[in-house]
C-alpha cells in the first residue's frame, strides 16, 4: 500500500479529484454514453465474439466520444488508466502466475490434496474437497486450479462410489471463492485498485466472507446437487496419477507446502494488524511491517521463497527453474492486456463525470453502497460472462460512491463487488464451458449444478457482507 500522505497534499488531491469528475456534458447525455456503452461492450464480446481487450478500447472512446469530449482527451485518459492498472495490478498477477506455476510443477498442489483427502472419509469427502479447492484456489487462477483439481476429483468420486457432482461442486466453490473474494486474484486487486481499498483489511474480511460462502455453496449444495445430477467418473487420468505417485517422494513435504502457500497472506495481513494496533506510521516495526506486507515486496518474497521450496528443495536445476518461471507468463498475457485496458476504460468513465452524478443519485435515493455494488457487478455479468469485466464496470461506477467511507467500508464494498462478478455463470462465460466439459455435463446439468452453485456463492457472499457491515 502506498506510504502515508500529509494532510495538507491529501486536501490538494481531492480538489484536483473533484476537478477530474467534474461532469463533462448533461446528466442525460452522460447516462445514455455510458449505458450504450456497456451495451456496446456486451455486443462485441457476446455476439461478434471480439477479444475484451479490443471490446474494452472501443467502449472508453463511445463513452468519450458520445459524452462530447475531445477525443483526444479520451485517448489520453485512457491511457494513462491503462498504464496505471498494468503498473499496480499487472505485476501482481505475474507474480502470481510464477508461484502458481512453481506450485504444479513441484507437487505441491498434489500433495496438498493427496494430504487432506486421503484422510477424508465417508460425509467428510465433500467437505475436504472444499478445503482442498480453497487452499489450492488461494494462490490459482481459477482455471488452473481446476485443471490441476480434476484428476483428484475423477479419482475421489470413483474410490467414494459417488456422484462426480459430489465431491466436484464443494471443489469448484472452494476455488471460485477464492477467485472472487481473496487477493490477490485479478477481481478483488482490481476491485481495491479502482476503489483506493486496503488491500490487507480486504484480504481480511475476504477470508472471514469466503469461509462460511463456501461451506454453504459447497458441501452443504455439493449434497444436494449430487442427488439431482448423477454422474459417474471417468477413468480418465489413471495414468498420471499413477506416476505422480512414484514421483511422490521428491513433492515438498504438506508443512512446507502450506507454509509457503500462506506466506504471501501472512505478510500482508500483518501490515494491516499493523496498522489497526501500532497505528503510528513513524514507528520502526510498522515502517518494516508496511514494505513487507506489501502486495507487491510480499508475492515477490513469496516467488523467491517458492523457488526454493518448490525449485531447489525438489531438485530442479537452475535450467527447469528458468522453465517453469518463463512458462507461467505467455498464458496471462491476455489476462494483463484486458485488466489494463478495463482500468483505461474505468479511467475515460472516471473523468467523463459519470460517478459524480451516479454518487449524487444514489445519495439522494438512499440507496445502499453495498447493494448498489453487487447489482451494477450482477448485471455485467449476466450481460458478458466476464466476471473481470463486471468487476471493472461496477467498481468504475461507484467510484465516487466510495468517498468518505471508512477502510472497513469500502473494503466490504469490493467484497460485494466481488460477489457480484459471481453470480450465475452461464453460456457466455468460460467457465461455463469448462465445468461443462470436464464433468461430462450437458448444458441443462451444467445450469443446475455449475451456475446454480454460482449463483448460491454469489448471494451467500453478498449476505455475509452486509451482516458484516452491521459492526464495521
Amino acid at each position: 500500500m502506498p506510504t502515508p500522505i500529509a494532510p495538507h497534499v491529501v486536501a490538494q488531491l481531492v480538489v484536483m479529484a473533484d476537478d477530474l469528475t467534474e461532469p463533462v456534458a448533461p446528466g442525460w447525455q452522460l447516462v445514455t454514453a455510458t449505458l450504450v456503452a456497456i451495451a456496446l461492450l456486451v455486443v462485441l464480446i457476446t455476439v461478434v465474439k471480439l477479444n475484451p481487450f479490443l471490446a474494452l478500447i472501443l467502449g472508453g472512446l463511445t463513452v468519450g466520444a458520445l459524452a462530447g469530449e475531445d477525443l483526444n482527451d479520451v485517448i489520453t485518459s485512457f491511457t494513462t488508466g491503462f498504464g496505471t492498472t498494468a503498473a499496480s495490478v499487472g505485476v501482481l498477477i505475474a507474480l502470481g502466475a510464477i508461484f502458481a506455476r512453481l506450485l504444479a510443477d513441484s507437487g505441491g498442489a498434489d500433495q496438498v490434496v493427496d494430504t487432506i483427502v486421503g484422510r477424508a472419509t465417508g460425509r467428510s469427502l465433500p467437505w475436504a474437497m472444499a478445503l482442498v479447492g480453497a487452499i489450492i484456489g488461494l494462490p490459482m487462477f481459477f482455471e488452473i486450479g481446476l485443471v490441476l483439481l480434476m484428476p483428484v476429483i475423477y479419482l475421489v468420486a470413483r474410490r467414494a462410489q459417488v456422484s462426480l457432482i459430489t465431491v466436484g461442486i464443494p471443489a469448484l466453490a472452494g476455488l471460485s471463492a477464492m477467485h472472487g473474494f481473496v487477493p490477490p486474484h485479478p477481481g478483488p486487486v482490481i476491485a481495491i485498485g479502482l476503489l483506493h481499498a486496503d488491500l490487507g483489511v480486504t484480504l481480511g474480511l475476504g477470508l472471514l466472507v469466503a469461509v462460511p460462502t463456501v461451506i454453504v455453496a459447497g458441501p452443504l449444495f455439493g449434497t444436494l446437487a449430487g442427488r439431482w445430477v448423477v454422474v459417474e467418473p471417468p477413468d480418465t487420468f489413471d495414468t498420471s496419477r499413477d506416476r505422480e505417485q512414484v514421483e511422490e517422494e521428491r513433492r515438498p513435504s504438506f508443512v512446507i507446502t502450506i507454509a509457503t502457500i500462506l506466506l504471501p497472506v501472512v505478510l500482508m495481513l500483518g501490515k494491516a494488524l499493523a496498522d489497526i494496533i501500532i497505528d503510528n506510521p513513524d514507528n520502526g516495526v510498522q515502517k518494516a511491517l508496511d514494505i513487507i506486507g506489501n502486495p507487491f515486496i510480499a508475492l515477490l518474497v513469496a516467488v523467491l521463497v517458492a523457488m526454493v521450496t518448490f525449485g531447489v528443495r525438489v531438485g530442479m536445476n537452475r535450467t527447469q527453474l528458468s522453465e517453469t518461471v518463463s512458462a507461467s507468463l505467455p498464458p496471462i498475457a491476455g489476462i494483463l492486456l484486458i485488466v489494463a485496458a478495463g482500468g483505461g476504460f474505468k479511467q475515460v468513465l472516471v473523468d467523463s463525470g459519470i460517478g459524480t452524478l451516479l454518487a449524487d443519485w444514489a445519495k439522494g435515493a438512499n440507496v445502499s453502497v453495498i447493494l448498489l455494488g453487487w447489482v451494477i457487478a450482477v448485471l455485467i455479468r449476466l450481460a458478458t460472462g466476464s466476471a473481470t469485466i463486471a468487476t471493472i464496470t461496477a467498481s468504475s461506477l461507484i467510484v465516487d460512491l466510495v468517498a468518505g467511507m471508512s477502510t472497513g467500508e469500502v473494503s466490504l464494498v469490493v467484497l460485494a463487488v466481488g460477489a457480484g462478478s459471481l453470480f450465475f455463470s452461464h453460456v457466455n462465460d468460460a467457465g461455463f464451458w469448462l465445468v461443462n466439459q470436464y464433468f461430462g455435463l450437458t448444458v441443462g446439468q451444467t445450469i443446475k449444478t455449475w451456475s446454480v452453485m454460482e449463483t448460491v456463492l454469489s448471494v451467500a457472499g453478498l449476505l455475509c457482507v452486509l451482516l458484516l457491515s452491521i459492526v464495521i
